[in-house]
């Protein structure tokens, strides 16, 4: 299908969906994970799930403003190494899951008794080696998908009882590909470039899920979608153009997202043959695409200032008030009410988006956990 031709396509379905959502009454967590009695859980991914690992394996160089506030300022009020205000959706996730926030896989001495996060901020699907070949070298962390799964295996050596939680865990893999597109978008490759990507991009992660189950003994994966990042104001500053037919009825960039969604659609249909072949395993796509698109159309109504949807609260500079030589920092200003912002630092959400994103997830994600099964 040509690209033109898909974008046109996800505009319509965009504007049904949307119609649909706003019907949607707001998601009431009726349906706790506390229902499905989870001991563990154990993630894999990248920024979005990260609470600590980059800034532990990279304490000197550009990820240092993460360990800084304001990073961490709302909730932790100290930097914790997750990039946001406050706590990210995997917070969110096991709270609702009646745990422990999880501990990342690097700090030492950690309590990993309900679990590890094995996440890195920056961490691709692909490895470097797989990277480098297409031409994409420009990476903030080697510690790719199969690099966490590895420690995983590390963790579980040392952990007798690793194998014994298995079948009471909840495994999270991903949100992760989104790095890998967006290193070749940022490199100056073009959509079609990326596209290109999305074959071996989503063979990584299946082959992912793939060894958890097999390896590890997962039993129930949730597998994330990634987000429409044509909304996000990295994307909106790199592809901003005076075209009007560019955007959405958001001003989102439509060619963007209809990227993303062609990501997803493949990472579906995989999910779907996963599932035939192991029967027994309950395996969910965790839409996230969706659950972003819910929160835009319900951002005033949730308490979002309407007026900067598409701004970053902790930023400086252009339209989206983000810029990349001066991305947030403790140099670089903060909005004086985070709560009201979407995005945080064009990149990364802020806690209160994450919050009701998390929200939205789990209610559409519990009952095709069938916990009561």
């Amino acid at each position: 299908m040509a690209f033109s031709h898909l974008a046109s396509s996800l505009v319509l379905l965009t504007l049904t969906s949307s119609s649909l959502l706003f019907l949607q009454p707001h998601p009431s967590n009726a349906n706790s994970l506390i229902d499905c009695h989870f001991n563990s859980i154990y993630n894999f991914g990248d920024s979005l799930s990260d609470t600590g690992n980059l800034i532990r394996e990279k304490p000197i160089g550009p990820t240092t403003a993460y360990a800084k506030l304001p990073y961490g300022e709302t909730f932790f009020k100290h930097a914790t190494g997750r990039c946001s205000n406050g706590r990210l959706m995997i917070d969110f996730i096991a709270q609702a899951s009646g745990l422990p926030f999880l501990n990342p896989y690097l700090e030492k001495d950690a309590d990993f008794k309900h679990g590890v996060n094995f996440a890195v901020a920056g961490a691709a699907a692909l490895t470097t080696e797989d990277l480098a070949k297409l031409n994409v070298i420009d990476l903030l962390t080697n510690s790719s998908l199969e690099v966490q799964l590895d420690w995983m295996s590390k963790h579980c050596i040392i952990e007798r009882d690793c194998a014994e939680k298995q079948n009471t865990s909840l495994f999270l893999l991903g949100e992760i590909g989104g790095n890998d597109y967006n290193f070749a978008f940022l490199e100056g490759q073009t959509i079609q470039d990326a596209q290109n990507l999305v074959p071996e991009v989503v063979a990584a992660i299946i082959s992912g899920v793939r060894r958890v189950i097999v390896s590890y003994g997962a039993v129930k994966v949730v597998v994330p979608g990634i987000f429409p990042n044509g909304c996000f104001p990295l994307y909106l500053t790199l592809f901003q153009t005076n075209d009007s037919s560019a955007y959405d009825k958001h001003r989102c960039l439509k060619d963007i997202n209809a990227f993303a969604y062609y990501h997803n659609e493949k990472l579906q249909e995989a999910i779907q043959e996963l599932k035939k072949e192991y029967p027994d395993v309950v395996i969910v796509y965790g839409d996230y695409y969706r659950a972003f698109l819910w929160l835009f159309d319900h951002a005033v109504e949730l308490g979002f200032d309407g007026e900067t949807t598409q701004k970053a609260c902790c930023g400086i500079g252009g339209d989206y008030n983000f810029t990349l030589t001066n991305m947030c920092s403790s140099e670089v200003p903060v909005c004086p009410d985070p709560k009201r912002f979407i995005s945080w630092d064009g990149i990364h959400l802020t806690e209160a988006a994450y919050k009701r994103m998390a929200e939205w997830l789990i209610d559409d994600v519990v009952p095709k956990l069938q916990c009561c099964n």
